[in-house]
């Protein structure tokens, strides 16, 4: 038997504490999505690596908690004019090859879902974690249902950089900073590391409703 978390609980305190009491029907609605996605698949798992998972997809999407494409604009081709705006402009310096720019068959691997999956092979190996042919439809990565797939065994498999969660958290460790480089560097990790300890400190059990494991 298994445990689970207090949703009103969670969402009642992450809203003051995270949302500026503004916790509006898609930011619930993305959070649901990870939330079932771990009691499915990885409820007895560390609870600190749901709270990055969280903390990753709340800074990646801008606090919308809904997929995104990067720069948050609204269609694949006004995202690649922002971004050849910047490069041009030199605020992408780490950028080698612009892999937004359309290959062959007119397709952008721009950033795309809950964590940004950019260039075509990570679309690729995203597309056997899935089941998806995000090749063929790079933008099925903006589906909730593949974005949390996405999200959260990416970071468990170390699928970004290397890194996973339980490089970071486990029984020896626990660190928050250093855990950004699951996705990022350390670009915002000390920011990151408050909004995991955050969505960590919302989380208690629902003690009054006990889910059977799953098989």
């Amino acid at each position: 038997m298994t445990v689970s978390l207090d949703r009103q609980f969670f969402f009642r305190s992450v809203s003051r504490s995270l949302f500026k009491g503004s916790l509006n029907p898609a930011r619930i609605e993305g959070m649901n999505a990870i939330l079932d996605y771990w009691d499915a698949n990885l409820a007895t798992a560390d609870r600190r690596w749901l709270a990055y998972i969280l903390a990753t997809a709340f800074h990646e999407t801008a606090y919308t908690m809904q997929p995104v494409r990067e720069t948050l604009a609204e269609s694949d081709s006004r995202a690649v004019e922002i971004l050849e705006a910047a490069f041009a402009a030199g605020r992408l310096s780490w950028v080698k090859s612009p892999y937004w720019r359309a290959d062959e068959e007119g397709k952008s691997w721009l950033g795309r879902g809950l964590v940004q999956l950019t260039h075509k092979r990570n679309y690729e190996a995203m597309s056997e974690v899935t089941g998806i042919d995000l090749v063929a439809r790079p933008d099925r990565a903006m589906e909730m249902a593949p974005a949390v797939t996405i999200l959260v065994e990416g970071m468990l498999r170390g699928s970004f950089t290397g890194h996973r969660l339980c490089d970071h958290f486990n029984a020896e460790r626990e660190d928050w900073v250093n855990a950004r480089r699951i996705v990022n560097g350390t670009d915002r990790a000390e920011k990151l590391a408050d909004y995991g300890r955050t969505f960590l400190a919302a989380m208690r059990e629902n003690k009054g409703r006990k889910r059977r494991k799953p098989v």
